[in-house]
């Protein structure tokens, strides 16, 4: 079944959810050179043409090609009253069968942290994925030192799993990471001891 044929977007109070396009280059281009220091501490480290239009062409073809094979589902965020990209957040490492699982990862702009957005796009791509897509679990990982992207998770009910060692190439050093998830049907922290 491929839930993804159609054009994907999903909104919120103050964004706008979709997969990047051509258009999209300039204002995402200016912003991760704006925060460039901002999301150097927590991204893989950037290749030398990053910032290219070449590059983002080959960005935009290769989240078309991974919503329609359901690989991946790479959304980015539009802030709704300016139309413009603060962010992005993906679905990355899809799997069917017996798991129905996806990875969560994301980004956003030095000058829209801590504002709120984050958790607003988190909230809709997890409803996304639990209704519309029928996954399970979703998993998400982030360096330990990482505090406001730990409580984003933890406020929007992920739970902490656990530690995994050298897990990611971030800055260029394998860095271990702390992992959490989050299921469709949470019953962690609730116990049934004593009950009849």
């Amino acid at each position: 079944m491929l839930l993804f044929k159609r054009k994907i977007r999903l909104d919120t109070e103050r964004l706008i959810l979709r997969p990047p396009a051509h258009t999209d280059f300039r204002d995402w281009a200016n912003l991760r050179l704006q925060s460039r220091e901002f999301l150097t501490p927590w991204e893989p480290t950037w290749a030398p043409d990053h910032l290219s239009r070449k590059s983002f062409a080959n960005r935009v073809y290769w989240a078309q090609r991974c919503i329609n094979t359901e690989t991946e589902l790479p959304m980015f965020m539009i802030e709704r009253t300016q139309n413009r990209v603060i962010g992005a957040i993906t679905f990355s490492l899809i799997r069917r069968g017996p798991s129905q699982t996806a990875n969560l990862g994301y980004w956003i702009g030095a000058p829209f942290a801590r504002q709120g957005y984050m958790s607003e796009a988190i909230q809709a791509m997890v409803h996304h994925a639990f209704v519309k897509m029928d996954l399970s679990r979703i998993e998400a990982g982030c360096l330990p030192e990482n505090v406001p992207s730990r409580a984003t998770l933890e406020k929007n009910g992920f739970k902490y799993e656990g530690v995994a060692q050298a897990y990611l190439q971030i800055n260029g050093r394998w860095r271990t990471h702390v992992l959490y998830s989050l299921l469709r049907a949470d019953r962690r922290g609730r116990s049934n001891v004593g009950m009849a």
